[in-house]
């Protein structure tokens, strides 16, 4: 027989019953003595287990930011699993929305379990919930490993993420600290000795002291005083308009153009039989149909196929198809016909086009692979194209190749030559470069102001998120290179944009009001 009573049960007490009922799959209890705040209520394995759950939180919570924040480069990362598994999926999503429901779950935990402590009860995590603290910890401490690993430029997006958003996760933070405070007060108070007072009371304050000064050490460029920001940066479609159309086709520039973009950029690849045409990669295989028409040729270099035979490819339907990118959005029926019929487009006509609507053009250069007849003519064939074929205004174009930069400029003054890497101003102005052309992770206001003090400009590639298009702006960038030319455009002013008064009035209030929340809560 057991010799305990059963004298009450959760139903006359609902908060607690709830609280048991999640955390620990308990929904009776039986009639004991209420804990004390500030004196263990746990028995040995939940007081190890307790700082598990934090630390899930903590890793999930910084993992949950970090792969949010990279919504820039979702659609390079799918394309890279997409070369590795040769099958389209949109893998970064899928990541997205575990991760959200992971740090949801053990968020719930956490609260959960403070709500118990609050409330004197014993805490008594479910084995269930045990092995979900473990998965969440798990898995957000390996993806955390494997961006370092595999993406290690995405710490820099992360770095260049806390320049727009810190004073925002600043207030975030001061919030979690004022809802902490009660349950810190109710244990600090009610314990019983000096010492435990102090290991209570001791950490949160020094916590709470570096969130209030942490602002008189933060940068943000877009922080700054009225009158100062400079112009919106111009932009310049990545391959056209990426997520309205399949990328480097003629639908794709047109609608750059109808966007009211500034330039286009693209690649550029030459045929066996000497034709200039637009082609990212090195084979045709993922922006073609090349399977069903020369399946036994899929992984050829693109470079040596006939013009003729790439003329036989559809350059559209695999855009209908994919979807490769997060928020497309459904096509018009007019321009999902207009997609299902591109082709492969060719350099020359490209060219017409941008300079009929005198947008600047800016082309990385393949060179062909050994054997191939233009191996070492390549550069020849691509000037003749741009200088005799299409005959475009030469200060549209932003020469980019670095190979014979002087045999160029002899022969085709009048580019606008484009570096691809920083370098000492003394060497770029020697070559006569004009413009940088920088991957958006090397963006620095600095150094956009020291080299824009030498008259040259600087375009950041690839921005595609309205923070990181404002966080440029306010940078001072003079131009980007974008997949969404259709949204950025709209942008009137930077967002998070304030002047430094605006943000030391947000600074002080913030840290007052939550000053005397937390005071007035260890009060009573």
């Amino acid at each position: 027989v057991v010799r305990r009573r059963l004298l009450q049960r959760y139903e006359h007490q609902p908060f607690i019953s709830c609280l048991a009922g999640f955390y620990s799959c308990r929904w009776k209890r039986y009639q004991r003595e209420r804990t004390e705040p500030g004196k263990c209520c746990c028995n040995m394995r939940e007081c190890m287990f307790f700082p598990l759950l934090v630390a899930a939180f903590c890793f999930s919570l910084v993992f949950l930011y970090t792969w949010g924040e990279g919504k820039n480069d979702y659609n390079g990362f799918d394309w890279y699993n997409y070369g590795n598994l040769g099958f389209w999926f949109l893998w970064s999503l899928v990541i997205l929305i575990v991760a959200a429901v992971l740090f949801a779950y053990i968020s719930l935990l956490l609260v959960l379990a403070m709500c118990l402590l609050a409330e004197g009860q014993q805490l008594y995590l479910h084995w269930s919930h045990k092995i979900g603290t473990f998965l969440v910890l798990g898995f957000s401490i390996s993806s955390l490993f494997a961006l370092s690993v595999l993406w290690r430029d995405h710490r820099k997006t992360v770095r260049l993420s806390f320049q727009v958003t810190a004073p925002y996760l600043h207030i975030g933070a001061i919030a979690i600290m004022v809802l902490l405070s009660w349950p810190v007060a109710l244990h600090a108070i009610r314990a019983d000795k000096k010492v435990i007072q102090v290991i209570i009371v001791g950490p949160y304050l020094a916590i709470l002291l570096f969130l209030f000064l942490i602002p008189l050490g933060m940068y943000s460029p877009c922080i700054r005083e009225m009158g100062t920001l400079g112009p919106k940066p111009a932009l310049i479609g990545h391959r056209g308009a990426p997520m309205l159309a399949p990328e480097n086709t003629e639908m794709s520039f047109l609608k750059t153009i109808e966007h009211g973009g500034d330039g286009l950029e693209t690649d550029v690849t030459i045929s066996y039989d000497g034709v200039p045409f637009l082609m990212h990669d090195y084979t045709l295989k993922r922006t073609t149909n090349i399977q069903e028409v020369y399946p036994n040729e899929t992984g050829k270099d693109a470079s040596l196929f006939s013009w003729d035979s790439l003329q036989k490819l559809n350059a559209g339907t695999w855009f209908l198809k994919n979807k490769p990118f997060l928020g497309m959005g459904s096509l018009s029926k007019a321009d999902q016909n207009q997609a299902m019929n591109q082709s492969i487009y060719k350099l020359s006509s490209f060219l017409r086009l941008a300079d009929s609507h005198n947008k600047l053009v800016i082309f990385d250069l393949y060179r062909p692979p050994e054997k191939h007849p233009y191996r070492n003519l390549w550069i020849r064939r691509i000037l003749d194209v741009i200088l005799k074929e299409s005959k475009i205004k030469r200060h549209l174009v932003l020469w980019l190749n670095n190979n014979v930069r002087s045999f160029v400029q002899s022969v085709a003054p009048g580019f606008q030559h484009t570096m691809g890497r920083k370098a000492p101003i003394e060497d770029l102005l020697k070559h006569n470069i004009v413009k940088l052309n920088l991957v958006y992770t090397d963006m620095s206001s600095e150094d956009i102001r020291k080299y824009a003090e030498a008259n040259i400009t600087t375009n950041f590639y690839v921005v595609n998120e309205p923070w990181l298009y404002s966080l440029a702006w306010c940078s001072g960038a003079h131009s980007v290179t974008t997949n969404a030319v259709h949204l950025l455009k709209d942008l009137s002013q930077p967002l998070f944009l304030m002047t430094p008064q605006q943000y030391n009035i947000m600074w002080i209030l913030t840290d007052l009001t939550s000053a005397f929340l937390i005071s007035l809560i260890f009060a009573l």
